[in-house]
């Protein structure tokens, strides 16, 4: 059943009226069509010989006031086409073989669907990073389905706007325009200011002609010119608009208001959450400057070389930790060690004891009453976490590197000797933090010439091997390793130990890994 063309006629079929009973409903053409005026669906009516004779209100505004072509599908269902799209329809057939087609819905059943569009779409933003890659892909997002042409301006300093655009989805642009006053865009200002949810508004010619030329000159080819707020969000402060330009009809028809503003809810969301991302971001390297350990100083007589690999997370820095702190004698006092736990609360303490041990090396020099004192201070600090290392100094003498060392439960140090043998220095001392009668104890040891003193975390000798996750690295392995590592200098000793665990782990995962090898350089002249 396929419409032709017919004489363009507002009457409907009516015959002749049996006798009425209570209840019944008259049947002339006027009493349907005026009650279908109100009807929100679009219905057009077809007569005896295929042609369509009427339509209420809803399907003039769908179709334009066009003649659109109606096709049967079945004896109660097809579908009206218009402009090359086509729309479901349900058949009803009326007395005197004329028939009503119902649009079953006002979004073509060929063309694209909002939730589909909103759905594909999110993937996209969520992915976007930083300010400036999610205001580009929400630009080229609304071109792609939305409009013909899109800005995206967001406000920034001095007064002006950030735009990005996209046109026809490849063309793309990025700069910033001054604002316009209120009083001569106040659509456009209005919207800025909203904090209400998004809605579309329509930009007015005029209003369009007062931005800047390079926005305006290409808005102005699009007759359609509407622009909706990206919301506002108290806590990232995100304010902002999108500007659509378009030229033909909405692509989803009456549902196109519903899918601009549910979009722009989306993408305001996607802003957001950048601010915040980039903030936290801003924070999270911060943190990292200042907890994060620096190089070791130069420092005459001695050569240090480390080795620093948190476990990784959110901040780069972790609960091991090394310090090196020159001192007015010209030699340093040196610190590694490991605080209880991972992450960010483990990172904080280690910043906590590097500046606390820093501070005590202004007054004191001892290492027992360094590593006593510090042991009260995290006591009374109530964090409930302790921490094991060695802490030291060297000054370089006539007769070689003097270093002195004590241990709070610490790895004991490893010394390679330049030619050859490994000794271990044992050091009597318990955790740090964990008892006010703990006691320490100190050594004394001088290297020559090309020995290495390594101190390291037991992120070295608890590393699991990639296949055997039982079997540790350990301490019989890593002395060894150093055996072999006779003649070599302190910073060819870590790359040897740094090269050993790497492939032991292999690609598996791995607790803080800090290592401090002390070489003694050429002797005093």
């Amino acid at each position: 059943m396929v419409s032709r063309p017919a004489p363009a006629s507002t009457s409907l079929p009516s015959e002749s009226s049996p006798p009425t009973s209570e209840g019944a409903l008259p049947e002339s053409g006027r009493f349907w069509r005026e009650l279908l005026e109100d009807v929100r669906d679009a219905v057009l009516v077809q007569d005896v010989g295929g042609a369509l004779r009427w339509s209420n209100p809803a399907a003039r505004e769908l179709f334009g006031g066009g003649r659109p072509i109606l096709t049967a599908e079945g004896p109660d269902v097809g579908h009206v086409e218009h402009t090359g799209r086509r729309f479901p329809a349900r058949i009803r057939t009326l007395p005197g073989g004329w028939h009503a087609w119902t649009v079953t819905s006002a979004v073509a059943a060929d063309g694209p669907r909002v939730d589909g569009f909103l759905a594909a779409s999110a993937p996209r933003l969520a992915s976007a990073r930083g300010r400036h890659g999610t205001a580009k892909a929400i630009a080229e997002v609304a071109a792609a389905e939305l409009a013909d042409c899109v800005f995206v301006l967001l406000p920034t300093t001095r007064g002006r706007w950030e735009w990005w655009s996209c046109d026809h989805r490849t063309n793309h642009g990025h700069g910033r325009i001054r604002r316009v006053p209120a009083q001569l865009a106040p659509v456009l200002a209005g919207t800025f200011a909203s904090t209400e949810a998004p809605e579309a508004k329509a930009v007015p010619d005029e209003e369009v002609a007062t931005l800047p030329a390079i926005v305006a000159e290409r808005l102005a080819v699009h007759p359609s010119v509407t622009v909706v707020s990206l919301g506002f969000d108290g806590g990232g402060g995100v304010t902002g608009a999108v500007v659509l330009g378009r030229r033909g009809a909405p692509a989803f028809g009456e549902d196109h208001p519903r899918a601009v503003t549910e979009f722009a809810r989306a993408a305001g969301t996607a802003l957001a959450n950048a601010h915040r991302y980039a903030r936290q971001e801003e924070a999270t390297r911060g943190l990292e400057t200042t907890l994060r350990p620096t190089p070791p100083p130069d420092v005459h007589g001695v050569k240090f070389d480390v080795w620093y690999e948190p476990s990784g997370g959110l901040l780069d820095v972790g609960g091991d930790f090394y310090d090196v702190l020159p001192r007015e004698d010209g030699g340093a006092m040196f610190v590694l060690g490991d605080v209880c736990g991972k992450g960010a609360e483990a990172a904080a303490l280690t910043g906590r004891v590097r500046q606390t041990l820093a501070a005590l090396d202004l007054v004191e020099h001892d290492n027992t009453t360094l590593l006593s004192l510090l042991n009260s201070l995290l006591i009374t600090g109530g964090s409930g976490r302790f921490a094991t290392l060695v802490l030291g100094s060297v000054l370089a003498g006539e007769d070689g590197l003097g270093v002195t060392l004590a241990s709070g439960g610490h790895p004991a140090p490893l010394v390679v000797r330049r030619r050859g043998g490994v000794e271990e220095i044992t050091l009597p001392g318990t955790l740090v933090g964990i008892s006010p009668q703990a006691r320490f104890a100190e050594t004394a040891i001088r290297l020559g010439e090309g020995d290495v003193c390594l101190l390291y975390t037991d992120g070295i000798t608890e590393a699991r091997h990639h296949e055997r996750p039982s079997d540790l690295f350990g301490d019989e392995r890593l002395r060894e390793l150093l055996a072999g590592c006779q003649g070599m200098s302190g910073r060819e000793v870590v790359a040897r130990v740094r090269t050993a665990v790497r492939e032991w782990l292999g690609s598996g995962t791995h607790d803080d890994i800090a290592v401090l090898a002390i070489e003694a350089s050429r002797p005093v002249q």
